[in-house]
């Protein structure tokens, strides 16, 4: 239910946890002492880097980078190294943050979107003073899976883009931004549902999909027209 593993260029990990969204279990996205709904930062050995904030804390994992997440499934760093994660919500409430240390991300207690059967989640608020709001989100949701940062030449028009798959849209989004904020989006439709994404020594974006009704799984190559 969303982990994605993200290598920094200092040698260590983020590490991204998930929780099953099951009443009262996705509540632990709130509990320091609980590693659901969490972002995790990591040395190659699995130890929890000094510098992260509930390093000190007794009741709190250290492993713990930031909190308050439902199901990230998609995970990359940009240009400057920092982390961009998209995170599976629920109907209605797919997020793209930026998850800064010791900072907390809501889930259940701030959410856009409803649950799956069209009940509130929790008090039904979307904001309040103690989380951190999406940079960007979607209603109705692309369910998102797999996300590259594009810093290569062969599409120059997606120069600094993200590359977000999408299961629900079955396609790419590509997110161009201006700065930290969203400038605006486009779709490649690829008519499958897209698990992962890179982003080639060639230049080109590869695709992951699946076609669950048949067991099956493809790799799709993205790039211009010659």
């Amino acid at each position: 239910f969303g982990s994605r593993i993200v290598p920094t260029e200092d040698g260590n990990l983020y590490i991204t946890v998930g929780e099953r969204s099951d009443e009262p279990i996705r509540d632990q996205a709130q509990e320091l002492a609980s590693g659901l709904g969490k972002v995790f930062r990591i040395d190659p050995e699995g130890e929890a880097l000094p510098d992260n904030p509930f390093i000190d804390n007794d009741d709190a994992l250290p492993e713990i980078w930031s909190l308050g997440h439902r199901n990230v499934q998609s995970a990359t760093l940009d240009g400057e190294g920092r982390l961009w994660t998209v995170e599976h919500g629920a109907k209605g409430g797919d997020e793209l943050n930026r998850p800064q240390p010791g900072l907390n991300y809501g889930w259940p207690d701030v959410a856009y979107g409803v649950n799956y059967d069209g009940s509130t989640i929790g008090e039904g608020i979307t904001a309040n003073a103690e989380t951190e709001q999406p940079l960007y989100y979607w209603d109705p949701v692309i369910a998102p899976s797999g996300m590259a940062y594009y810093d290569a030449d062969l599409i120059p028009e997606w120069q600094g883009a993200f590359i977000v798959g999408g299961l629900v849209s079955q396609g790419l989004v590509v997110l161009h931004m201006d700065g930290d904020r969203v400038a605006f989006e486009e779709r490649v439709p690829l008519e499958a549902r897209v698990r992962d994404v890179r982003v080639g020594p060639d230049g080109a974006v590869y695709a992951v999909t699946e076609n669950p009704r048949a067991g099956s799984s493809t790799i799709v190559r993205v790039a211009p027209e010659q």
